[in-house]
């Protein structure tokens, strides 16, 4: 019965998608999969970056942080890094000279390719 409580909640994870950001005002909010407002962040948090899967993308001064579909940030990397190119499904790019370098959503260097 523990592992079908555990498969609960993973599906239950995946399924939280998120679907579009909003801007209404001073505020953010995070809309998933099923079309409901999942999280709310004040604007001043950051410009929005970009929107992957499960995670957003915000920049604030010399600063990359990502958040979940529950508004809670999950990391920070500086933005001396690359400038901002894209998020998409698990990951973003940022491209800094002549290359482009591939984070997840912890922020970690995931892949590194010519521009």
């Amino acid at each position: 019965m523990l592992k079908t409580e555990q498969s609960k909640q993973q599906l239950k994870i995946q399924n939280m998608a998120i679907s579009d950001v909003q801007t209404k005002g001073s505020w953010y909010y995070i809309i998933d999969s099923s079309g409901k407002r999942s999280a709310t962040l004040a604007a001043s948090t950051g410009d929005l970056m970009g929107i992957g899967m499960d995670f957003i993308v915000l920049q604030k001064g010399s600063w990359y942080y990502t958040y979940d579909e529950k508004g809670k940030k999950i990391a920070t990397l500086a933005s001396s890094t690359g400038d901002f190119k894209n998020a998409a499904g698990n990951s973003f790019n940022l491209k800094k000279g002549s290359w482009i370098y591939t984070f997840d959503k912890n922020c970690k260097k995931i892949g590194t390719r010519a521009a």
